[in-house]
């Protein structure tokens, strides 16, 4: 879920500035936390990326944005936190480079931690083994929820080169990006079928499909076995 952000005038600034400071400090510290779950998870090459993201936290143009937009603009610290990292997201996004263009979700994610941190969100958690079905999923929140919980990935946006879904293939978990699907129409509680090597995601299978599935499952669980 998204926090609907919105400007507002502050009268102090500097304190303002201060929530911001106070806030990168404390995403940094969570971002350090996931980085050692994904080392023993995913190993070092993969968790690098939140080693990538202390240092974005740390980028003088992105920080000198944030200031400037609260100090010149008198802008609340969420809204300029959300403003800079929707701006630095689309440059990277416009880049012609595919590698460059999939940072641009890295830069929403680090900005939505700090936004979080803010407004005292809490971070996505799971109570029950299932598929998650999402607008786009950050590579900390792919991350951060229990690896035993998690049977798929099913995403409308975010690419193959996204560290979601690299995350996901190191941890070896079904996942399916750019995919078609109709938020709106799904619940809580429905069953699906994930299927990572066809490309394709069943909501609420008949009995008939869900048999061929448990069949394909088998066949794989088995030739790993094999292997």
């Amino acid at each position: 879920q998204e926090v609907e952000i919105t400007a507002a005038t502050v009268a102090d600034v500097e304190a303002e500035v201060a929530r911001v400071t106070t806030a990168i400090e404390t995403a940094k510290e969570q971002i350090g936390k996931l980085y050692e779950k994904a080392l023993a998870e995913v190993g070092e090459e993969s968790a690098a990326i939140f080693e990538v993201h202390q240092m974005m936290l740390e980028d003088d143009e992105y920080l000198d944005s944030i200031f400037n937009m609260i100090r010149d603009e008198n802008l609340n610290a969420e809204y300029a936190v959300k403003m800079t990292g929707d701006t630095f997201s689309q440059i990277f996004a416009s880049m012609d480079d595919e590698y460059m263009k999939a940072r641009s979700a890295d830069l929403l994610d680090i900005s939505n931690r700090v936004i979080r941190v803010l407004t005292n969100q809490a971070d996505v958690s799971l109570d029950s083994p299932s598929i998650i079905i999402a607008d786009d999923l950050s590579p900390s929140e792919t991350v951060q929820m229990d690896k035993s919980k998690i049977l798929g990935f099913v995403t409308v946006h975010g690419s193959t080169n996204s560290h979601t879904a690299i995350l996901a293939r190191m941890m070896n978990i079904p996942a399916l990006v750019m995919t078609p699907v109709d938020l709106a129409s799904l619940q809580t509680g429905m069953e699906a079928i994930v299927d990572g090597i066809n490309g394709e995601v069943i909501f609420n299978p008949t009995e008939e499909v869900a048999k061929e599935a448990d069949v394909r499952i088998a066949a794989e669980l088995e030739k790993r076995r094999m292997l």
